[in-house]
């Protein structure tokens, strides 16, 4: 079944979107190559199409033709589609924040942050009620919950595990510590859920905790920026949050009340149970003296 010619699309992610969803309706040798464009999208412009054809285990006519039935004229003008979304998301770190400094009205940055988080939160209702669900279903069945969050995803994935920790015991968090990650991906096993955090730039642990994980068969949720991220295409379920921001970093505000959303969706499904749990939780750490006391 031939792809609806939707060309020119809008941006790299909707032409892979797009792929995504028509996945299923191409032919054999068009999903290899299909499947090479959306695991590896940085790739395809810096690298050569017989490279390309090579690793996709694919002749270099069925990317040709496979770019024709995307509705461009051949893979060159496909190529260059990709060149231009790649600089359009190459700004550096280091670019923005010089960017941000040097233009003048400062003293606005604090109302033009809090209306970006305004914003990132408001796309939060946009998500469909289903994928909670979903997310929730596979979270609450399985033995066995890992976390995983590395560099600035680390915090929401943390703030994942500590609280549904207060509830649950089995919750584990994947860190990585001194080159020790695939230590810690060797308990994974068939039934096990894994939540996933990462934003663009994507980080290549969590690439091999997604890899391994599926690999496990593991039910794998991802909390991510993109319905075409590298661990939403490897995901059973995909939660989606905004991190636009007009400072030099990305903002995880949404991120973190996406994990408090989830959260709460976690402790209605076990109910008095958790209730149970967290009582217990609370009063162990009151007993320990984790916190101050409010007459001290």
């Amino acid at each position: 079944m031939a792809l609806q010619n939707q060309s020119p699309y809008e941006n790299v992610e909707a032409l892979l979107l797009h792929l995504k969803k028509q996945f299923a309706t191409l032919s054999p040798q068009f999903r290899h190559g299909a499947k090479y464009l959306l695991d590896n999208p940085g790739e395809i412009p810096v690298r050569s199409m017989r490279k390309i054809a090579q690793d996709a285990q694919v002749q270099p006519i069925t990317l040709i033709r496979l770019a024709r039935l995307l509705g461009f004229d051949g893979w060159q003008n496909l190529r260059e589609f990709f060149v231009g979304g790649f600089h359009d998301n190459a700004m550096q770190l280091s670019t923005r924040a010089r960017k941000m400094i040097s233009e003048p009205g400062s003293d606005r940055l604090l109302a033009s942050m809090l209306e970006a988080q305004q914003k990132n939160l408001m796309a939060l209702s946009l998500q469909e009620a289903n994928s909670i669900h979903n997310a929730t279903a596979l979270i609450d069945a399985a033995p066995n919950v890992y976390v995983a969050g590395f560099r600035s995803s680390y915090p929401i994935a943390f703030s994942f595990y500590y609280l549904y920790r207060l509830f649950r015991s089995s919750v584990h968090l994947i860190q990585g510590t001194a080159g020790a990650l695939e230590l810690e991906l060797r308990p994974l096993e068939a039934g096990d859920a894994v939540l996933m955090v990462s934003y663009d730039p994507y980080s290549q642990e969590i690439n091999r905790v997604a890899e391994t994980a599926h690999n496990a068969d593991c039910k794998l949720i991802a909390l991510t920026d993109s319905l075409v991220s590298p661990i939403a295409l490897k995901a059973d379920c995909a939660l989606l949050f905004a991190a636009s921001s007009p400072s030099f970093f990305p903002s995880t505000a949404s991120a973190l009340a996406l994990v408090e959303v989830l959260i709460a969706h976690l402790l209605a499904e076990k109910g008095e149970e958790a209730i149970r749990a967290i009582t217990r939780t609370e009063g162990q750490l009151h007993q320990t003296g984790a916190y101050l006391r409010k007459d001290s």
